[in-house]
């Protein structure tokens, strides 16, 4: 198990919030967390909507906490927390303090967001989002590197970060997003509908900038016969609120799905080689699965595919 946050050549899940009642939905997320922990993944990853958007919570980085609570070793990251939607210190303030809560077991990620109504509930203008990603993302990216001007500087958990940096990443769509995250001393985080060939631009983009950091590819995964209704429904649903300069660079359906084990690992092995990314995201999610099918998906890919697959990751020659 590779027990450095982000770190390049882990294997990660995203952890998704079920269709159920809040308190549900907290023990649900919790038990899949202790899974993915007991069946081999590194680490696990929450990300941010509002408004009860369906298969997020409104803090990403709360969730975390929740997630660190009912696990021993697995490292989590709230990524991507949507960045202009809040003052960049107060995120960095409260990453650093939850790393002191769980040392060497937290990473962060970021992204300038992408549905407006999550804007509209945060009552941040729509039309200032990038100007607000591009000045924040440096600014916390040296602040949990232990870089913080005063004041913020002078918060203990933030001071920490001198001697123990917080890994991160941020998301990235186009060449120009990778080059950003490169400047910041970032990772990358890239789209799991985007096909492998434009995720090949972005890495490339990102290492020639000077990008020293993990290149995570995400993909949605099944092992076995795919739900093929469930999943058809997802896709339409993201379809039906995604830019359409976001869907142009996705495939008809990114998953990746094997009959087996076996298969399923040459597949993910497959996207890394073309991708370029040296880094895995994977993903069990479409739309009204039964908790008890996402439970033994975890379980079977974790301790089937993941030991694998963060071989097969070792070996693949830097960039």
């Amino acid at each position: 198990m590779n027990t450095s946050p982000l770190a390049r050549g882990s294997v990660s899940l995203r952890v998704y919030p079920p269709n159920a009642a809040a308190d549900k939905i907290v023990d649900e997320i919790g038990t899949q967390a202790l899974l993915a922990e007991q069946a081999g993944f590194d680490g696990v990853m929450t990300s941010e909507h509002h408004g009860g958007f369906p298969g997020y919570v409104p803090n990403p980085l709360q969730q975390t906490g929740w997630l660190l609570e009912r696990t021993q070793r697995i490292w989590a990251a709230p990524a991507p927390i949507l960045l202009p939607l809040r003052p960049w210190s107060h995120v960095a303030e409260e990453l650093a303090w939850l790393a002191s809560r769980f040392p060497g077991r937290i990473g962060g990620g970021f992204a300038m967001g992408g549905l407006e109504a999550d804007f509209q509930l945060a009552g941040v203008p729509w039309s200032e989002r990038l100007q607000r990603f591009e000045l924040a993302l440096p600014e916390i990216s040296a602040a949990l590197r232990g870089r913080a001007s005063a004041p913020l500087s002078k918060d203990p958990a933030i001071a920490a970060c001198t001697e123990r940096p917080i890994p991160l990443v941020s998301a990235a769509q186009s060449p120009g997003a990778a080059r950003r995250a490169a400047q910041c001393g970032m990772g990358v985080l890239f789209d799991s509908l985007q096909t492998g060939e434009h995720n090949r631009k972005l890495v490339d983009a990102y290492r020639r900038a000077g990008g020293q950091g993990a290149c995570i590819g995400i993909r949605r995964v099944w092992l076995g016969r795919p739900p093929t209704e469930q999943s058809q429904a997802q896709m339409a649903f993201y379809r039906s609120y995604a830019p359409t300069t976001t869907q142009q660079h996705w495939g008809d359906d990114e998953r990746v799905v094997g009959h087996d084990a076996a298969e399923l690992t040459e597949r993910l092995a497959h996207f890394a080689r073309i991708s370029g990314c040296d880094t895995l995201n994977l993903r069990v999610h479409a739309n009204d699965l039964p908790t008890t099918a996402v439970r033994e998906q975890i379980e079977h890919i974790g301790s089937e595919c993941v030991a694998e697959l963060r071989s097969m990751l070792s070996k693949a020659p830097v960039a």
